[in-house]
């Protein structure tokens, strides 16, 4: 179909297309006056994701911010907010309110549930393009009614963001604080552990304690190692000949001795080369001769008892500091031991006094979490009640009726010429006859009329 012969059907078949667009138009115009009037209240409410939260001291990444904001706005449109509507406005005991649910869920489910179900269908919540707002749009017949649903909406929605973050906050508090107690418990445990072993093992200060018994495993030590000095000097003293010893070579008596007893043998020989063996002279030198070297033994055995006595001595001692000294080993031993544990315990009070602090941390934030009275929403304005209904729109219901009218009636006048074909011009027989039009007749007028045609022009074949 070309459009010289859509207009030809248009032209022909106008009538019936102008009959639909009138009636369109008069259904649209009775429909706009018998639809009751809507009225549109709007609030908003700004959402802050970027200021931290004065506690937590966190704030919401940007990436999730479109994720956060429609989360909010499923907040706003759900069954909680909507119910808690109900509660703030009081719906459920409105005067006949009860009998409409019975008569409209004939008793199943909530009153509540029916009455928030009826909210969200006036309830449009969308928020704001690239910002942090959302606007709530409440539409209801009554002004007042729309701008206090929107109103209580708005509210409805700061109260339950604030009871979604206290009240798991206030879980948190007394779960902490069970925790708290617990904490506590085995911290007062650990320290009283620790004070029993102090007591039990008589420690008052473990550190100070250790390195006095050090010092004096090292004094001992270190005489031990002077003694083994000095009993071996003695020892290899004691193997040696009495005459060669030091002492007995640096004694200034036995060398006297030894002196007198040179020079009396000098006499001594001499005597015995002039005298006889009774004479009175020589016997004299020979005695006193004698009582020299047996003093001079004498003295020699003096010093080398005196050379046992030490060794001895020495000996003795050494045992003595042996014993003792494996005695303070034992002992420092003993005191690391007792350090050891000890830390051990102290490990333990300070592992409990950790867990105990930070239980009690985390318990004071939760605790404030709980008391909090303020969210990151804040509502911008407070809906009035509209002056002048939102819907129906006459104008706009009228275009509507009349553009819909104008395709429905072109519509039913192509359909009518399709389902009754008639011939409006040359073009339609060379369509239907697939023959060439040889001429057209023309009357006076300028023009043939043919039974339900246009103007019917003929040409010559080729």
């Amino acid at each position: 179909m070309t459009l010289h012969q859509f207009l030809l059907i248009l032209r022909a078949r106008y009538p019936v297309a102008l009959f639909i667009l009138v009636a369109t138009v008069l259904a649209a115009l009775a429909v706009s006056f018998l639809l009751p009037a809507k009225y549109t209240a709007q609030t908003a409410v700004l959402v802050d994701i970027r200021s931290p939260d004065p506690l937590a001291g966190t704030a919401v990444p940007g990436v999730v911010a479109p994720s956060y904001m429609a989360t909010q706005v499923d907040i706003i449109g759900g069954d909680r907010v909507a119910r808690q509507v109900v509660k703030a406005m009081k719906l459920d005991q409105a005067p006949g309110i009860r009998e409409k649910w019975q008569e409209a869920t004939e008793g199943r489910g909530e009153l509540d549930a029916w009455l928030a179900g009826s909210l969200q269908q006036g309830l449009d919540v969308r928020p704001a393009r690239e910002s942090n707002v959302i606007n709530i749009t409440y539409k209801g017949n009554d002004p007042e009614l729309a701008a206090a649903t929107a109103n209580a909406f708005a509210q409805a929605y700061l109260d339950i963001t604030l009871a979604l973050k206290t009240e798991p906050a206030r879980l948190y508090a007394e779960w902490f604080d069970e925790q708290t107690k617990a904490s506590r418990a085995k911290l007062e445990e650990a320290q009283a552990r620790l004070s029993q072993y102090q007591q039990k093992a008589g420690i008052v200060s473990s550190d100070e304690r250790v390195d006095y018994e050090t010092t004096k495993l090292a004094e001992i030590s270190s005489q031990l190692t002077t003694v083994q000095g000095e009993t071996t000097d003695s020892q290899s003293k004691r193997n040696s000949r009495g005459d060669t010893v030091a002492e007995v070579m640096q004694s200034p008596l036995i060398n006297g001795l030894k002196t007198d007893i040179a020079r009396l043998e000098a006499k001594v020989q001499e005597a015995r080369s002039r005298l006889g063996v009774n004479h009175p002279e020589r016997q004299s030198l020979e005695a006193e001769l004698t009582s020299l070297r047996s003093r001079l033994s004498s003295e020699v055995g003096r010093v080398t008892n005196s050379i046992e006595t030490t060794y001895r001595v020495g000996k003795d001692r050494e045992r003595e500091l042996q014993g003792a000294l494996a005695a303070q080993k034992a002992r420092v031993m003993q005191l690391n031991k007792e350090r050891d544990e000890l830390n051990v315990y102290r490990r333990d009070v300070e592992s409990a006094q950790r867990a105990y602090e930070t239980v009690t941390q985390s318990a004071s934030q939760t605790r404030l979490q709980s008391l909090s009275n303020q969210t990151n929403a804040v509502r911008l304005n407070t809906a009035t009640p509209p002056s002048a209904p939102s819907s129906p729109k006459l104008l706009l219901n009228l275009l509507i009726a009349a553009f819909g009218g104008t395709l429905l009636g072109i519509a039913c006048a192509v359909l009518l010429e399709l389902m009754n074909r008639r011939v409006r011009s040359t073009e339609d027989l060379v369509h239907m006859l697939d023959l060439p039009v040889l001429a057209s007749i023309v009357s006076s007028a300028g023009t043939a009329r043919l039974p339900g045609s246009h103007r019917l022009t003929l040409g010559r074949s080729t």
